[in-house]
């Protein structure tokens, strides 16, 4: 007879920080996502797509989602046994929704206007909710790919 000893479940991982409505809050969001995944030894498909993501979400917080005196709130939850990072970069505004990324009218000399296409181009999913009083989180949700189906990156 041979017994098997039950495996408990990975625990879902939660990470959550508060940060300035700023370009520096922004940037400071980005790089403790950077190193939030490289302690839970998330894939570096995930990892990749998620620091791209994050910097999009928390640059529009701080853009367009800013309200003087208010934060934005960076949450990062790893669920290692659906292999899924969900991201939430929650801002001040709830009255401000972003445009549908089908309607996009950025002219193509632009510097501005298209993170909401990488944030769809990276993301499984992706979406807002209403968050009341006031408010939003803009989420995306990222999955592990096999290697088989990762792109490979350019170099810089």
């Amino acid at each position: 007879m041979s017994a098997t000893t039950p495996q408990l479940p990975a625990a879902v991982r939660t990470f959550t920080q508060q940060l300035s409505s700023t370009r520096r809050g922004a940037r400071l969001a980005h790089l403790l996502t950077y190193e939030q995944l490289r302690i839970w030894q998330t894939p570096p498909d995930v990892t990749d797509r998620a620091e791209q993501i994050v910097a999009e979400l928390a640059a529009n917080a701080a853009l367009h989602g800013r309200v003087q005196g208010r934060d934005f709130r960076l949450t990062l939850t790893h669920d290692p046994t659906a292999s899924v990072l969900r991201i939430a970069v929650t801002d001040a505004r709830g009255d401000r929704l972003p445009s549908p990324v089908t309607d996009i009218a950025t002219p193509p000399d632009d510097e501005s206007g298209r993170g909401l296409l990488l944030v769809t181009a990276l993301a499984d999913r992706w979406g807002t909710e209403p968050y009341p009083p006031s408010g939003k989180p803009a989420w995306a949700e990222v999955s592990h790919r096999p290697s088989s189906e990762v792109q490979p990156r350019p170099a810089r």
